[in-house]
Protein backbone atom coordinates (compact mmCIF):
# COMPACT_ATOMS: atom_id res chain seq x y z
CA UNK A 1 0.00 0.00 0.00
CA UNK A 2 1.48 3.37 -1.11
CA UNK A 3 1.51 5.92 1.40
CA UNK A 4 1.00 9.62 1.46
CA UNK A 5 4.47 11.67 0.89
CA UNK A 6 5.50 13.60 3.61
CA UNK A 7 6.55 17.32 2.62
CA UNK A 8 7.76 19.80 5.06
CA UNK A 9 7.13 23.35 4.37
CA UNK A 10 5.37 25.08 1.93
CA UNK A 11 5.35 23.77 -1.82
CA UNK A 12 7.60 26.46 -3.74
CA UNK A 13 11.08 25.76 -5.36
CA UNK A 14 11.00 22.72 -7.29
CA UNK A 15 6.89 22.65 -7.53
CA UNK A 16 6.71 26.44 -8.62
CA UNK A 17 9.31 25.57 -11.26
CA UNK A 18 7.52 23.00 -12.77
CA UNK A 19 4.36 24.95 -12.34
CA UNK A 20 6.29 27.63 -14.80
CA UNK A 21 7.58 25.73 -16.96
CA UNK A 22 3.90 24.25 -17.84
CA UNK A 23 2.40 27.43 -18.09
CA UNK A 24 5.47 28.27 -20.74
CA UNK A 25 5.02 25.57 -22.76
CA UNK A 26 1.52 25.77 -23.16
CA UNK A 27 1.61 29.31 -24.00
CA UNK A 28 4.49 29.52 -26.49
CA UNK A 29 5.33 25.69 -27.70
CA UNK A 30 3.74 24.05 -30.41
CA UNK A 31 3.10 20.48 -29.65
CA UNK A 32 -0.12 18.16 -30.15
CA UNK A 33 -3.38 18.45 -28.24
CA UNK A 34 -2.40 15.09 -26.73
CA UNK A 35 0.93 16.60 -25.18
CA UNK A 36 -0.82 19.36 -23.66
CA UNK A 37 -3.53 17.04 -22.35
CA UNK A 38 -0.77 14.71 -20.75
CA UNK A 39 1.40 17.56 -19.25
CA UNK A 40 -1.86 19.05 -17.80
CA UNK A 41 -2.47 16.00 -15.95
CA UNK A 42 0.73 15.30 -15.01
CA UNK A 43 1.01 19.22 -13.27
CA UNK A 44 -2.50 18.32 -11.68
CA UNK A 45 -1.57 15.07 -10.23
CA UNK A 46 2.00 16.97 -9.11
CA UNK A 47 -0.25 19.54 -7.56
CA UNK A 48 -2.69 17.03 -5.75
CA UNK A 49 -0.05 15.16 -3.92
CA UNK A 50 1.56 18.20 -2.47
CA UNK A 51 -1.58 19.09 -1.14
CA UNK A 52 -2.08 15.75 0.27
CA UNK A 53 1.16 15.61 1.71
CA UNK A 54 0.87 18.72 3.07
CA UNK A 55 -2.81 18.85 4.79
CA UNK A 56 -2.37 14.77 5.88
CA UNK A 57 1.01 13.36 5.96
CA UNK A 58 2.96 16.43 7.96
CA UNK A 59 0.09 16.07 10.75
CA UNK A 60 2.00 12.62 11.77
CA UNK A 61 1.22 9.73 9.51
CA UNK A 62 4.69 8.69 9.28
CA UNK A 63 3.95 8.25 13.68
CA UNK A 64 1.06 6.39 13.53
CA UNK A 65 1.73 2.55 14.11
CA UNK A 66 -0.35 -0.68 14.80
CA UNK A 67 0.09 -4.19 16.04
CA UNK A 68 -1.69 -7.46 17.08
CA UNK A 69 -2.10 -8.41 20.16
CA UNK A 70 -3.50 -11.87 19.14
CA UNK A 71 -1.95 -15.14 21.28
CA UNK A 72 0.44 -17.26 19.75
CA UNK A 73 -0.96 -20.64 20.22
CA UNK A 74 -4.89 -21.46 20.83
CA UNK A 75 -6.61 -24.39 21.88
CA UNK A 76 -9.56 -24.66 19.80
CA UNK A 77 -11.29 -27.15 21.75
CA UNK A 78 -10.61 -30.79 22.88
CA UNK A 79 -10.16 -33.92 20.53
CA UNK A 80 -12.65 -35.83 22.74
CA UNK A 81 -16.05 -33.23 21.85
CA UNK A 82 -15.28 -33.81 18.12
CA UNK A 83 -17.84 -32.42 15.64
CA UNK A 84 -19.95 -31.69 18.48
CA UNK A 85 -17.44 -28.92 19.97
CA UNK A 86 -18.14 -25.09 19.08
CA UNK A 87 -15.99 -22.08 20.48
CA UNK A 88 -16.75 -18.21 19.17
CA UNK A 89 -14.09 -16.85 21.84
CA UNK A 90 -10.62 -16.31 19.35
CA UNK A 91 -10.48 -12.56 18.90
CA UNK A 92 -8.28 -10.53 16.97
CA UNK A 93 -7.35 -7.11 18.69
CA UNK A 94 -5.62 -4.42 17.02
CA UNK A 95 -4.03 -2.11 18.94
CA UNK A 96 -2.48 1.45 17.64
CA UNK A 97 1.03 2.20 19.26
CA UNK A 98 0.90 5.61 21.39
CA UNK A 99 2.79 8.12 20.69
CA UNK A 100 2.86 12.01 21.26
CA UNK A 101 0.64 13.83 18.92
CA UNK A 102 0.23 10.64 17.11
CA UNK A 103 -2.98 10.45 15.03
CA UNK A 104 -5.55 7.82 14.50
CA UNK A 105 -5.52 4.86 12.54
CA UNK A 106 -7.94 5.60 9.89
CA UNK A 107 -9.97 2.52 8.21
CA UNK A 108 -8.85 -0.01 9.77
CA UNK A 109 -9.73 -3.27 7.93
CA UNK A 110 -8.45 -6.95 9.09
CA UNK A 111 -8.65 -9.72 6.92
CA UNK A 112 -8.00 -13.26 8.73
CA UNK A 113 -7.44 -15.88 6.35
CA UNK A 114 -8.42 -19.82 8.13
CA UNK A 115 -7.73 -21.33 5.44
CA UNK A 116 -5.30 -23.41 7.31
CA UNK A 117 -7.54 -24.69 9.62
CA UNK A 118 -8.81 -27.41 6.82
CA UNK A 119 -9.45 -30.90 8.04
CA UNK A 120 -8.84 -29.56 11.61
CA UNK A 121 -11.65 -27.29 12.34
CA UNK A 122 -14.75 -25.77 10.42
CA UNK A 123 -15.13 -22.20 10.46
CA UNK A 124 -18.03 -20.25 10.11
CA UNK A 125 -18.59 -16.67 10.30
CA UNK A 126 -19.91 -14.52 13.82
CA UNK A 127 -21.47 -11.81 11.50
CA UNK A 128 -19.22 -9.54 12.92
CA UNK A 129 -17.05 -9.68 9.34
CA UNK A 130 -17.72 -10.10 5.76
CA UNK A 131 -16.81 -13.69 4.50
CA UNK A 132 -15.86 -15.00 1.36
CA UNK A 133 -15.16 -18.50 1.97
CA UNK A 134 -12.60 -18.89 4.81
CA UNK A 135 -11.44 -15.34 4.59
CA UNK A 136 -13.00 -12.68 6.89
CA UNK A 137 -12.90 -8.72 5.92
CA UNK A 138 -13.36 -6.93 9.25
CA UNK A 139 -13.86 -3.04 9.34
CA UNK A 140 -12.16 -2.11 12.25
CA UNK A 141 -13.17 1.67 11.81
CA UNK A 142 -10.83 4.40 13.03
CA UNK A 143 -8.67 3.84 15.99
CA UNK A 144 -7.33 6.46 18.52
CA UNK A 145 -3.83 6.82 19.24
CA UNK A 146 -3.13 4.90 22.07
CA UNK A 147 -6.31 2.94 21.57
CA UNK A 148 -7.34 -0.18 20.14
CA UNK A 149 -10.00 -2.76 18.55
CA UNK A 150 -11.13 -6.41 19.17
CA UNK A 151 -13.42 -8.45 16.85
CA UNK A 152 -13.98 -12.47 17.16
CA UNK A 153 -14.61 -12.78 13.60
CA UNK A 154 -14.25 -16.64 13.45
CA UNK A 155 -17.07 -19.12 14.72
CA UNK A 156 -15.06 -23.06 15.44
CA UNK A 157 -16.37 -25.97 14.87
CA UNK A 158 -14.82 -29.66 15.96
CA UNK A 159 -13.99 -32.56 13.47
CA UNK A 160 -14.46 -35.96 14.38
CA UNK A 161 -11.40 -38.12 13.99
CA UNK A 162 -8.43 -35.25 15.07
CA UNK A 163 -5.88 -36.21 17.89
CA UNK A 164 -4.70 -34.39 20.50
CA UNK A 165 -2.05 -32.01 18.78
CA UNK A 166 -3.63 -31.59 15.50
CA UNK A 167 -3.48 -28.19 14.42
CA UNK A 168 -3.34 -25.38 12.07
CA UNK A 169 -2.50 -21.55 11.15
CA UNK A 170 -4.27 -19.02 10.99
CA UNK A 171 -2.85 -15.38 9.36
CA UNK A 172 -4.53 -11.88 9.67
CA UNK A 173 -3.21 -8.45 7.70
CA UNK A 174 -3.94 -5.26 9.36
CA UNK A 175 -4.18 -2.09 6.89
CA UNK A 176 -4.98 1.51 7.42
CA UNK A 177 -5.08 4.52 5.19
CA UNK A 178 -2.37 6.13 6.75
CA UNK A 179 -0.25 3.28 8.27
CA UNK A 180 1.89 0.53 7.41
CA UNK A 181 -0.07 -3.05 7.23
CA UNK A 182 1.18 -5.38 9.69
CA UNK A 183 0.75 -9.45 9.49
CA UNK A 184 0.07 -12.19 12.80
CA UNK A 185 -0.12 -15.83 12.51
CA UNK A 186 -1.63 -17.95 15.28
CA UNK A 187 -1.37 -21.92 15.63
CA UNK A 188 -4.73 -22.95 15.91
CA UNK A 189 -4.63 -26.23 18.08
CA UNK A 190 -7.08 -29.31 19.24
CA UNK A 191 -6.05 -29.95 22.48
CA UNK A 192 -5.53 -32.49 24.88
CA UNK A 193 -8.54 -34.47 26.58
CA UNK A 194 -10.93 -32.74 28.99
CA UNK A 195 -10.63 -33.42 32.49
CA UNK A 196 -13.52 -34.43 34.99
CA UNK A 197 -13.67 -32.72 38.63
CA UNK A 198 -16.22 -33.63 41.17
CA UNK A 199 -18.97 -30.43 41.21
CA UNK A 200 -20.25 -29.88 44.03
CA UNK A 201 -17.97 -30.93 47.32
CA UNK A 202 -19.19 -30.67 50.55
CA UNK A 203 -20.17 -27.27 52.11
CA UNK A 204 -18.46 -25.56 54.63
CA UNK A 205 -20.38 -23.66 57.04
CA UNK A 206 -19.43 -21.59 60.53
CA UNK A 207 -15.77 -20.53 59.51
CA UNK A 208 -14.69 -17.92 61.33
CA UNK A 209 -12.35 -14.72 60.06
CA UNK A 210 -8.59 -15.78 60.47
CA UNK A 211 -9.22 -19.60 60.59
CA UNK A 212 -8.76 -22.22 57.92
CA UNK A 213 -10.18 -25.53 56.23
CA UNK A 214 -8.81 -26.98 52.76
CA UNK A 215 -10.08 -29.19 50.26
CA UNK A 216 -8.66 -32.01 48.02
CA UNK A 217 -8.57 -31.84 44.59
CA UNK A 218 -9.72 -34.69 42.51
CA UNK A 219 -9.38 -35.27 38.89
CA UNK A 220 -11.07 -38.58 36.04
CA UNK A 221 -10.50 -38.84 32.37
CA UNK A 222 -12.96 -40.11 31.17
CA UNK A 223 -12.34 -40.02 27.78
CA UNK A 224 -9.79 -42.19 25.24
CA UNK A 225 -7.32 -40.03 25.28
CA UNK A 226 -4.04 -39.82 27.55
CA UNK A 227 -3.03 -36.31 28.80
CA UNK A 228 0.47 -36.53 27.72
CA UNK A 229 1.87 -33.28 28.11
CA UNK A 230 0.74 -33.83 31.73
CA UNK A 231 -2.06 -31.89 33.37
CA UNK A 232 -2.65 -28.56 35.32
CA UNK A 233 -5.03 -27.66 37.81
CA UNK A 234 -6.31 -23.76 38.15
CA UNK A 235 -7.78 -23.29 41.61
CA UNK A 236 -9.72 -19.94 42.44
CA UNK A 237 -11.10 -18.72 45.89
CA UNK A 238 -13.97 -15.77 46.07
CA UNK A 239 -13.38 -12.29 48.09
CA UNK A 240 -12.58 -12.76 51.59
CA UNK A 241 -10.79 -16.19 50.81
CA UNK A 242 -7.10 -16.26 50.62
CA UNK A 243 -5.18 -19.29 49.37
CA UNK A 244 -1.96 -20.18 51.06
CA UNK A 245 0.98 -21.03 48.87
CA UNK A 246 2.01 -24.04 50.17
CA UNK A 247 3.21 -25.94 47.06
CA UNK A 248 6.73 -25.67 44.90
CA UNK A 249 4.53 -27.10 41.91
CA UNK A 250 2.05 -24.10 42.20
CA UNK A 251 2.09 -20.19 41.18
CA UNK A 252 0.25 -18.10 42.80
CA UNK A 253 -1.43 -14.22 42.16
CA UNK A 254 0.43 -12.34 44.51
CA UNK A 255 1.43 -12.63 48.26
CA UNK A 256 -2.17 -13.15 49.39
CA UNK A 257 -3.40 -15.23 46.38
CA UNK A 258 -7.41 -15.64 45.50
CA UNK A 259 -5.50 -18.12 42.31
CA UNK A 260 -3.15 -20.51 42.28
CA UNK A 261 -2.28 -22.34 39.23
CA UNK A 262 -0.40 -26.10 39.73
CA UNK A 263 1.66 -28.24 37.03
CA UNK A 264 1.85 -32.23 37.60
CA UNK A 265 4.27 -34.51 34.94
CA UNK A 266 1.23 -37.44 35.46
CA UNK A 267 -0.13 -38.61 32.05
CA UNK A 268 -3.57 -38.70 33.24
CA UNK A 269 -4.63 -42.11 31.56
CA UNK A 270 -7.69 -43.10 29.89
CA UNK A 271 -10.42 -44.01 32.54
CA UNK A 272 -7.86 -43.01 35.59
CA UNK A 273 -8.79 -40.96 38.33
CA UNK A 274 -6.72 -38.95 40.96
CA UNK A 275 -6.65 -36.90 44.11
CA UNK A 276 -3.95 -34.54 45.12
CA UNK A 277 -2.06 -36.13 48.16
CA UNK A 278 -2.24 -33.11 49.99
CA UNK A 279 -5.37 -30.86 50.52
CA UNK A 280 -5.34 -27.07 49.17
CA UNK A 281 -5.30 -24.38 52.37
CA UNK A 282 -7.91 -21.64 52.38
CA UNK A 283 -8.44 -18.68 55.07
CA UNK A 284 -10.97 -16.45 55.50
CA UNK A 285 -9.29 -13.37 56.00
CA UNK A 286 -12.34 -10.67 54.74
CA UNK A 287 -13.95 -9.32 58.55
CA UNK A 288 -16.77 -8.75 57.02
CA UNK A 289 -16.81 -11.66 54.81
CA UNK A 290 -20.36 -13.59 55.11
CA UNK A 291 -20.19 -16.39 52.11
CA UNK A 292 -17.54 -17.50 49.11
CA UNK A 293 -16.58 -20.22 47.65
CA UNK A 294 -13.50 -22.24 46.21
CA UNK A 295 -13.37 -23.67 43.05
CA UNK A 296 -11.03 -25.65 40.66
CA UNK A 297 -10.61 -26.72 37.42
CA UNK A 298 -8.43 -29.11 35.20
CA UNK A 299 -6.49 -29.27 31.95
CA UNK A 300 -4.56 -31.20 29.84
CA UNK A 301 -2.86 -28.33 28.05
CA UNK A 302 -0.51 -26.54 30.87
CA UNK A 303 0.04 -23.31 29.79
CA UNK A 304 0.59 -20.59 33.01
CA UNK A 305 -1.61 -18.02 32.98
CA UNK A 306 -0.69 -14.42 33.25
CA UNK A 307 -0.40 -12.74 37.36
CA UNK A 308 0.56 -15.88 38.73
CA UNK A 309 4.19 -15.27 39.98
CA UNK A 310 4.85 -16.51 43.46
CA UNK A 311 5.84 -19.62 43.66
CA UNK A 312 5.11 -22.15 46.56
CA UNK A 313 7.44 -22.78 49.28
CA UNK A 314 6.32 -26.21 50.74
CA UNK A 315 6.91 -29.58 49.27
CA UNK A 316 5.41 -30.01 45.60
CA UNK A 317 1.66 -31.23 45.31
CA UNK A 318 1.52 -34.84 44.19
CA UNK A 319 -1.13 -36.91 42.78
CA UNK A 320 -2.40 -40.60 43.32
CA UNK A 321 -5.01 -43.09 42.06
CA UNK A 322 -8.32 -43.18 43.04
CA UNK A 323 -11.98 -43.90 42.36
CA UNK A 324 -13.36 -42.23 40.04
CA UNK A 325 -17.19 -42.28 41.06
CA UNK A 326 -18.57 -38.69 41.60
CA UNK A 327 -16.17 -37.23 39.65
CA UNK A 328 -17.59 -35.98 36.81
CA UNK A 329 -18.69 -32.09 36.45
CA UNK A 330 -16.31 -29.57 34.99
CA UNK A 331 -15.13 -28.18 38.00
CA UNK A 332 -14.92 -28.63 41.84
CA UNK A 333 -16.53 -26.16 43.87
CA UNK A 334 -16.98 -26.04 47.79
CA UNK A 335 -19.20 -23.33 49.08
CA UNK A 336 -18.40 -21.62 52.26
CA UNK A 337 -20.03 -19.57 55.16
CA UNK A 338 -18.59 -17.89 58.07
CA UNK A 339 -20.00 -16.65 61.49
CA UNK A 340 -19.96 -13.26 60.01
CA UNK A 341 -23.62 -11.64 60.52
CA UNK A 342 -25.22 -8.75 59.12
CA UNK A 343 -27.81 -7.74 62.13
CA UNK A 344 -31.05 -5.65 61.01
CA UNK A 345 -32.58 -3.25 63.51
CA UNK A 346 -36.42 -2.24 62.43
CA UNK A 347 -36.81 1.24 61.81
CA UNK A 348 -40.08 2.46 63.40
CA UNK A 349 -42.03 5.77 63.87
CA UNK A 350 -45.79 6.72 65.39
CA UNK A 351 -48.45 6.64 63.55
CA UNK A 352 -50.01 10.25 64.90
CA UNK A 353 -52.60 12.29 63.60
CA UNK A 354 -56.45 13.31 63.84
CA UNK A 355 -59.04 10.29 63.25
CA UNK A 356 -59.59 10.54 59.02
CA UNK A 357 -56.00 12.05 58.49
CA UNK A 358 -53.63 9.85 56.20
CA UNK A 359 -50.08 10.31 57.50
CA UNK A 360 -46.54 9.11 55.72
CA UNK A 361 -44.50 7.25 58.05
CA UNK A 362 -41.23 6.08 57.05
CA UNK A 363 -40.66 2.47 58.31
CA UNK A 364 -37.82 -0.05 57.37
CA UNK A 365 -34.57 -1.47 58.74
CA UNK A 366 -30.99 -0.20 59.67
CA UNK A 367 -27.76 -2.12 58.61
CA UNK A 368 -25.59 -2.63 61.96
CA UNK A 369 -23.19 -5.24 59.86
CA UNK A 370 -20.49 -5.83 60.40
CA UNK A 371 -20.85 -8.35 58.03
CA UNK A 372 -21.23 -6.97 54.21
CA UNK A 373 -23.34 -8.46 51.17
CA UNK A 374 -21.68 -8.99 48.18
CA UNK A 375 -25.02 -9.73 45.73
CA UNK A 376 -24.72 -12.96 45.46
CA UNK A 377 -26.39 -13.26 49.04
CA UNK A 378 -30.05 -13.16 49.65
CA UNK A 379 -30.59 -9.24 51.66
CA UNK A 380 -33.75 -10.13 53.17
CA UNK A 381 -36.99 -8.03 54.17
CA UNK A 382 -39.01 -5.99 56.57
CA UNK A 383 -42.19 -6.89 57.44
CA UNK A 384 -44.72 -4.04 58.66
CA UNK A 385 -48.38 -5.05 60.39
CA UNK A 386 -50.08 -1.43 61.15
CA UNK A 387 -51.55 -0.85 64.43
CA UNK A 388 -55.18 -1.50 64.83
CA UNK A 389 -57.87 1.56 63.72
CA UNK A 390 -55.59 2.51 60.50
CA UNK A 391 -55.28 1.03 57.34
CA UNK A 392 -52.11 1.39 54.64
CA UNK A 393 -53.53 3.24 51.61
CA UNK A 394 -50.26 2.55 49.52
CA UNK A 395 -46.59 1.97 49.76
CA UNK A 396 -45.10 4.24 46.68
CA UNK A 397 -42.09 3.93 45.31
CA UNK A 398 -39.59 4.76 42.27
CA UNK A 399 -37.66 3.36 39.79
CA UNK A 400 -35.32 4.37 36.64
CA UNK A 401 -37.78 7.19 36.60
CA UNK A 402 -41.00 5.35 36.67
CA UNK A 403 -42.62 4.09 39.86
CA UNK A 404 -45.67 2.06 41.32
CA UNK A 405 -48.25 1.92 44.08
CA UNK A 406 -47.07 -0.52 46.34
CA UNK A 407 -43.45 -1.53 47.11
CA UNK A 408 -44.35 -4.59 49.42
CA UNK A 409 -46.70 -7.61 49.04
CA UNK A 410 -49.68 -6.79 51.15
CA UNK A 411 -51.24 -9.43 53.13
CA UNK A 412 -54.02 -11.70 52.17
CA UNK A 413 -55.94 -11.11 54.61
CA UNK A 414 -56.79 -7.69 56.95
CA UNK A 415 -54.40 -7.69 60.31
CA UNK A 416 -51.72 -9.22 58.09
CA UNK A 417 -48.38 -8.72 57.24
CA UNK A 418 -47.01 -5.90 54.18
CA UNK A 419 -43.76 -8.25 53.30
CA UNK A 420 -41.23 -5.65 51.96
CA UNK A 421 -38.32 -7.82 49.73
CA UNK A 422 -35.64 -4.97 50.21
CA UNK A 423 -33.37 -6.71 46.94
CA UNK A 424 -36.68 -6.01 44.90
CA UNK A 425 -36.58 -3.30 42.10
CA UNK A 426 -39.03 -0.50 44.40
CA UNK A 427 -36.09 -0.75 46.68
CA UNK A 428 -33.43 0.05 44.31
CA UNK A 429 -32.90 3.65 44.70
CA UNK A 430 -33.55 3.64 49.01
CA UNK A 431 -31.17 0.41 49.86
CA UNK A 432 -28.48 1.20 51.68
CA UNK A 433 -26.18 -1.42 53.01
CA UNK A 434 -24.22 -0.85 55.60
CA UNK A 435 -27.01 2.11 56.49
CA UNK A 436 -30.93 2.52 56.48
CA UNK A 437 -33.24 1.19 54.13
CA UNK A 438 -36.89 2.57 54.54
CA UNK A 439 -40.00 4.04 52.53
CA UNK A 440 -42.82 5.79 53.41
CA UNK A 441 -45.69 4.17 54.53
CA UNK A 442 -49.27 5.67 53.58
CA UNK A 443 -51.69 5.23 56.81
CA UNK A 444 -55.19 6.18 57.40
CA UNK A 445 -56.51 6.68 60.50
CA UNK A 446 -59.42 4.95 60.64
CA UNK A 447 -60.77 4.80 64.13
CA UNK A 448 -58.82 5.84 67.57
CA UNK A 449 -57.90 2.47 69.36
CA UNK A 450 -56.29 3.04 73.17
CA UNK A 451 -52.86 1.28 73.25
CA UNK A 452 -52.72 -0.07 69.39
CA UNK A 453 -49.39 -0.87 68.27
CA UNK A 454 -48.14 -2.12 65.12
CA UNK A 455 -44.69 -4.07 64.37
CA UNK A 456 -41.84 -4.14 62.61
CA UNK A 457 -40.05 -7.26 62.00
CA UNK A 458 -36.62 -7.66 60.35
CA UNK A 459 -35.59 -10.74 58.61
CA UNK A 460 -32.43 -11.92 57.21
CA UNK A 461 -30.19 -15.24 56.92
CA UNK A 462 -27.51 -13.40 58.63
CA UNK A 463 -28.78 -12.12 61.59
CA UNK A 464 -27.54 -13.84 64.36
CA UNK A 465 -28.67 -11.38 67.03
CA UNK A 466 -32.54 -11.82 67.14
CA UNK A 467 -33.14 -9.76 70.58
CA UNK A 468 -33.38 -6.44 68.10
CA UNK A 469 -35.63 -7.90 65.42
CA UNK A 470 -39.08 -6.66 66.36
CA UNK A 471 -40.23 -3.07 67.35
CA UNK A 472 -43.81 -1.66 67.85
CA UNK A 473 -45.70 1.31 65.52
CA UNK A 474 -47.45 3.25 68.37
CA UNK A 475 -50.85 4.50 67.33
CA UNK A 476 -51.45 8.07 68.54
CA UNK A 477 -54.76 9.32 67.30
CA UNK A 478 -56.74 12.82 67.78
CA UNK A 479 -60.31 13.10 67.29
CA UNK A 480 -61.22 14.07 63.90
CA UNK A 481 -62.24 17.94 63.64
CA UNK A 482 -65.03 19.37 64.29
CA UNK A 483 -65.79 19.94 60.81
CA UNK A 484 -65.96 16.68 59.58
CA UNK A 485 -68.60 15.78 61.91
CA UNK A 486 -70.30 18.54 60.75
CA UNK A 487 -70.01 17.25 57.29
CA UNK A 488 -71.45 14.15 58.19
CA UNK A 489 -74.63 15.65 59.90
CA UNK A 490 -75.08 17.48 57.41
CA UNK A 491 -75.25 14.57 55.06
CA UNK A 492 -77.41 12.07 57.98
CA UNK A 493 -80.06 14.99 57.98
CA UNK A 494 -79.80 14.99 54.73
CA UNK A 495 -80.35 11.49 54.42
CA UNK A 496 -83.57 11.75 56.65
CA UNK A 497 -85.25 14.62 54.67
CA UNK A 498 -84.86 12.40 51.44
CA UNK A 499 -86.84 9.98 53.10
CA UNK A 500 -89.70 11.78 54.29
CA UNK A 501 -90.24 13.00 51.53
CA UNK A 502 -90.36 9.41 49.64
CA UNK A 503 -92.37 8.33 52.02
CA UNK A 504 -94.92 11.45 51.94
CA UNK A 505 -95.19 10.83 48.05
CA UNK A 506 -96.01 7.32 48.62
CA UNK A 507 -98.33 8.30 51.24
CA UNK A 508 -100.26 10.70 48.65
CA UNK A 509 -100.72 7.61 45.90
CA UNK A 510 -101.94 4.78 48.20
CA UNK A 511 -105.59 4.61 47.71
Amino acid sequence: MSLPIRILGRATGPLALLTAAFTTAVLTTAVSATAVLTTAVSATAVLTTAVSATGTAAEGAGRVAMRFETVGTYVMYSADEGAGATNDGFVVPVYVQPSKGGEPARNVRVVIDASGLAGVAGVRDTTMCEAEGPVFTCEYGDLQNGDGESYSPLSLRGVDGVEPGDSGTVTYTATADNASAVTGTTRMTVGGPRLSAPGEEKNVSGLAPGKSANVTARLANHTRFPADQGVALQVGASEGLTLTALHSNCFYAGPAPTSAWCTFPTKAAPGAAYAADAPLVYTVTGPRTLTGEVTYSWSSAPSRPAGHTVRGVGPPLGLVRTSAQDIGDSRGRVAVSTTVQVDYRPVTATVRGRVGDTVHVRLGLEDLGPGRMTGDEEPGRFEVVPPEGTTVTSVPYRFEEDGGKWACERPEKPGGAFVCDIGRDPFFEVRHEGGTTAIDFHIRIDRQVAGAQGTVRTVNPYDRNPANDVAVIPLNASPAPPYRYAWAWAAGALAVVVLAVVYRRRRRRSP
